[in-house]
């Protein structure tokens, strides 16, 4: 799966139509600052800009202002950073800078076949918007053959950076997002704060559950997860199982009815969620009291102001030391923002 980033830049190459730890202040970077070293060498804020400041607004969708400012300077920088890299190597090896591309990217982009173009097409019926595979055949190879270049482009630079020093230091976006004092997973001291804004009842909820899972195993005690709550208006259960959530994390089992809720998505009825603190070793009588009296009614209030505050519409819905992440990312997307904070730290 392409990265976010990436994501972006496929997007305005084919025109087709595409389901919806407060951070410390910091100082504004001004154009003279570096946002990067490559083996010592400098990156301004100014050298960005001049061709960040020029992408077309559209390339970032609905994304705030600030989020897409930021998303085009990285695009930038990682690109900067990859031509200083290969110039670089060419001058060690003492070749043709294009004759050293032809041999580490282009030579390795194999051309899409008919029937790489035609999975693809079904694949991508909805972007295609009803268009014969005749009509659209051309910017798909296209599009195709862009992806594998820069697949290729990528992998190259990833084995130099790993041999030459490169440092970031661009400052992304990040919003103040408290805790509500809701359940939490991992030391109150972690170098990085995850706060979650899910619905038990959301599918892609559900499929980012396991990523997340693995999020804790890859980091350890250098995360700590919050769980706030956002059930949406389009799932009728969503709400009454965050409010049994809350009244089994009253008895301390929040994480093991949380595990139970997303096992299965189709037993969230009211008399499964309390056959589900039974199970649970839960006592009864005050669980079903708490759900029935819907004594944690406005904490879930809170959780979605908090969300609507935030501008987050959507779950799941992330924020990472106050950087936002929407969406059933990957691992890899979380890895790239986690182990930015933690080299900051």
């Amino acid at each position: 799966m392409p990265s976010h980033r990436t994501a972006f830049a496929i997007a305005s190459l084919i025109a087709f139509a595409a389901c919806s730890t407060a951070a410390q202040p910091i100082r504004q970077q001004t154009a003279d600052d570096a946002v990067a070293t490559v083996g010592g060498a400098r990156i301004t804020l100014g050298e960005v800009d001049a061709r960040a400041l020029t992408v077309p607004a559209a390339n970032f969708g609905n994304l705030p202002l600030a989020q897409a400012l930021y998303e085009a300077r990285r695009a930038v920088l990682d690109e900067m950073i990859g031509n200083r890299l290969i110039d670089a190597d060419a001058k060690v090896r003492g070749v043709d800078r294009d004759a050293l591309v032809q041999q580490e990217i282009t030579a390795k982009v194999t051309q899409p076949t008919d029937l790489d173009v035609a999975d693809w097409y079904k694949a991508n019926q909805a972007r295609v918007q009803g268009a014969t595979i005749e009509q659209v055949a051309a910017p798909i190879r296209s599009l195709l053959v862009q992806e594998r270049t820069a697949a290729a482009r990528r992998a190259y630079v990833d084995r130099l950076r790993a041999s030459t020093a490169v440092a970031i230091s661009l400052d992304p976006p990040r919003v103040a997002v408290s805790d509500g004092g809701r359940p939490s997973k991992g030391p109150t001291k972690a170098p990085v704060q995850i706060i979650e804004f899910s619905d038990f009842e959301c599918p892609f909820c559900f499929r980012v559950n396991p990523t997340v899972a693995q999020v804790l195993s890859t980091y350890g005690d250098r995360i700590r997860l919050v769980y706030r709550h956002l059930p949406l208006p389009n799932h009728p259960n969503a709400r009454p199982a965050a409010e049994a959530a809350a009244c089994a994390n009253e008895q301390g089992k929040f994480w093991e009815y949380h595990d139970r809720l997303f096992a299965d998505q189709s037993k969230l009825a009211a008399a499964d969620l309390k056959k589900h603190a039974a199970d649970l070793g839960l006592d009864a009588g005050k669980f079903n009291a708490c759900v029935e009296t819907r004594r944690f009614q406005k904490d879930v209030d809170a959780d979605m102001d908090a969300a609507q505050l935030l501008g987050v519409s959507g779950t799941p819905h992330f924020f990472i030391n106050g950087r936002p992440l929407s969406g059933a990312q990957p691992l890899e997307s979380f890895k790239e923002i986690i182990d930015e904070e933690l080299a900051r730290k």
